[in-house]
């Protein structure tokens, strides 16, 4: 008797065990990801879009960052910030996104749920953005030249510092205000007069300003909106803006003036202007550099042997790498001007 009592308690202490032990055991299903934005295969995707994927589960945020969400061009990766509220992890570009480019958006398996269950494998789709038409049409409205009194004696004028290494050529005037630094010339070679804190060039910097802001401030029903690279399009004589930074790294970038005398094009940009390597700005139709004036809100950067065009108006600092040509004015107001074996023809 005692003996059936004995079996019969351990196996109610062995069912009791199984079922703590069951009870107890961690959930390992893996999370996955049951859609996103933009979806996989889109086309026609804005180029100022925030891309998402919503999970199955609630993530842990540690393990959604730049690091495990990734977006890439081939094997070019995009910069962008990541967040995570709800069940949507978010991938924000620092800048708007290419036009015409198909895009690769990543999840890791470095990415878990709050229980520490990873995903099963990584997680991919990819989508193409919009394609900007290659040419903007001519505006109705042509504006007037910005007015650049003593600043266009300059071919360039900076506020902080003037730097150049190697076989640096400028033709026009070189001018600092109110900096005392001006390096390279020679071996660089100007076919100009050098100006430091001198009334003439105090009074170009006034100049500058004055100039600057009458670009910032222009308005037009008819103005046209860029964003991101402008690489491959043709602009026509008139006002254009971007809220953000431009470039021109896929592809050159026309200004066709369609036969128009004295055709102005200005372009207003909010923060940076960049070109990439070997790009360049070609003129048409009887376009001038000498009526193109670009307002940078920033500072602008020209890529190893770009070939560029027109005025360039910038509130901080302008960079010429290797090899870059400017037909026009680098004009700095509070920042330096730095070259690197460059020609620079006052236009």
């Amino acid at each position: 008797m005692k003996s059936n009592k004995l079996l019969t308690t351990l196996a109610l202490v062995s069912i009791v065990s199984v079922v703590l032990i069951t009870g107890c055991k961690k959930d390992e299903t893996p999370p996955t990801v049951i859609s996103t934005d933009a979806a996989d295969k889109a086309t026609n995707v804005i180029l100022d879009k925030k891309i998402t994927a919503t999970f199955s589960v609630p993530m842990d945020p540690l393990t959604l960052s730049a690091t495990t969400f990734t977006l890439k061009i081939e094997t070019t990766a995009v910069e962008g910030t990541v967040s995570y509220t709800g069940t949507t992890a978010s991938f924000t570009p620092s800048e708007n996104l290419l036009s015409g480019v198909t895009y690769t958006a990543s999840i890791t398996t470095e990415a878990k749920n709050v229980k520490g269950t990873a995903l099963a494998k990584d997680y991919e789709w990819t989508f193409t953005t919009l394609t900007i038409p290659n040419v903007i049409t001519i505006q109705p409205t042509v504006p007037g030249v910005v007015p650049l009194a003593t600043a266009s004696d300059f071919a360039v004028l900076a506020g902080s510092a003037i730097t150049s290494t190697g076989a640096t050529s400028i033709t026009g005037d070189l001018g600092l205000s109110p900096g005392s630094s001006i390096g390279g010339f020679p071996p660089g070679v100007l076919i100009g007069t050098k100006y430091i804190n001198v009334p003439a060039v105090n009074q170009a910097k006034v100049d500058l300003t004055t100039a600057y802001n009458d670009a910032l401030g222009r308005i037009s029903t008819d103005i046209v909106t860029l964003s991101g690279n402008i690489g491959g399009l043709t602009l026509t004589p008139g006002l254009y803006k971007s809220t953000s930074s431009l470039a021109v790294s896929s592809g050159d970038l026309t200004f066709d003036a369609k036969g128009i005398s004295n055709a102005v094009f200005i372009i207003k940009i909010a923060s940076s202007l960049t070109t990439t390597s070997g790009r360049k700005v070609i003129l048409t139709g009887g376009a001038l550099a000498s009526n193109i004036f670009w307002q940078v809100g920033s500072s602008a950067t020209f890529g190893t042997t770009s070939v560029f065009k027109g005025t360039v108006l910038v509130m901080q600092s302008i960079t010429f790498n290797t090899g870059a040509t400017l037909d026009g004015r680098a004009l700095a107001r509070n920042g330096a001007v730095t070259m690197a074996g460059n020609t620079i023809v006052k236009q």
